[in-house]
């Protein structure tokens, strides 16, 4: 297998693929399945959707999420905790493993029960691996949006980080958070110029942000989605009969798509299926697009706006031993 080194290329690999809903063993074996295909396609980078790993929390909507006290609510609850990543556990140990053995980068959006706030709340994370199989980032979504705050909490600044591949600079965000305008600048001042924006799946949330995030940084930008449709869910689900009972058998369509640094289609959004999306990005297009403007370099105005960001990762306890 053959990769470009030092030069303005760089191979990326979108891959919208549906979890095996709330079993995070059989999640990760489609997981390293795409990364073993995202190998043989030369990828450099694969990139996979919103908490996919183990799922997400499509029960919500569909089974009265809101209602307090409820003995449904809990089982699921609990069933979705037991089934979310603790890095610390070594879940994504196999993860780290593959990317170091085909030497590409993982962006996996996952849900993480973190030790550190305490084991027992969840977080949707974004998690960037590096070629050399290291967990370089973390972040955890700030504001978990509308029905997802009944099962996730809100997360912290630590993860707004970005990662140099190649010529590229990597960062990304989750969901909704794309649509946050202080997030977005934060990495594009750490020198973004690849943007990844993670979903459960849906066209309807991709086809015009993605555009417009590319227009307004000058960068490239990845959509990844998930997939889910009613095969996905395992018999075993706890009230599985509750969750799929209404609705159609497509429940996130995907959407996967890549707009270019003019803020051009370069791959249109991919509906319904499962599939590995390749495509060759080339960063010259980045520094053509940036002659005209850089919302943090040429046309920007520090002196009278700036944006202040706290990168402390939060917690309840600090202890002085």
């Amino acid at each position: 297998m053959t990769r470009r080194k030092n030069t303005d290329k760089l191979i990326v690999g979108l891959a919208q693929i549906a979890p095996v809903w709330l079993d995070r063993s059989q999640t990760l074996t489609k997981i390293l399945d795409e990364i073993d295909k995202a190998a043989e396609a030369n990828c450099q980078l694969v990139a996979f959707g919103e908490a996919l790993l183990p799922g997400y929390p499509f029960w919500i909507e569909r089974t009265n999420g809101a209602k307090f006290n409820s003995p449904v609510q809990k089982e699921i609850h609990a069933y979705y905790m037991d089934q979310a990543v603790q890095i610390e556990a070594g879940h994504l140990d196999s993860v780290c493993a593959a990317t170091k053995e085909k030497k590409l980068s993982v962006v996996l959006g996952c849900i993480e029960r973190p030790t550190d706030r305490g084991g027992h709340s969840l977080y949707a994370s974004l998690v960037y691996i590096n070629g050399n199989g290291i967990i370089q980032s973390v972040h955890r979504k700030l504001m978990p949006t509308y029905e997802e705050r009944l099962t996730w909490s809100p997360g912290d600044g630590h993860g707004l980080r970005v990662h140099k591949l190649g010529a590229f600079t990597v960062g990304g965000l989750n969901c909704w958070e794309n649509w946050m305008p202080l997030p977005r600048a934060a990495l594009y001042g750490l020198g973004e110029d690849l943007h990844i924006a993670v979903w459960p799946g849906g066209a309807h949330n991709t086809y015009d942000i993605t555009r417009f995030i590319a227009k307004e940084s000058r960068s490239y930008v990845l959509s990844v989605s998930g997939l889910m449709r009613k095969s996905d869910f395992p018999v075993d689900t706890p009230h599985l009969s509750d969750i799929i009972k209404d609705g159609d058998e497509m429940i996130a369509d995907g959407g996967s798509c890549i707009a270019g640094p003019d803020g051009k289609w370069v791959i249109e959004p991919v509906v319904g299926e499962e599939k590995l999306i390749v495509a060759t990005l080339d960063h010259k297009r980045v520094r053509e697009e940036r002659q005209n403007f850089d919302p943090v370099g040429h046309y920007s105005r520090p002196d009278v706006t700036q944006l202040m960001v706290n990168r402390e990762r939060q917690s309840t306890v600090i202890f002085s031993d």
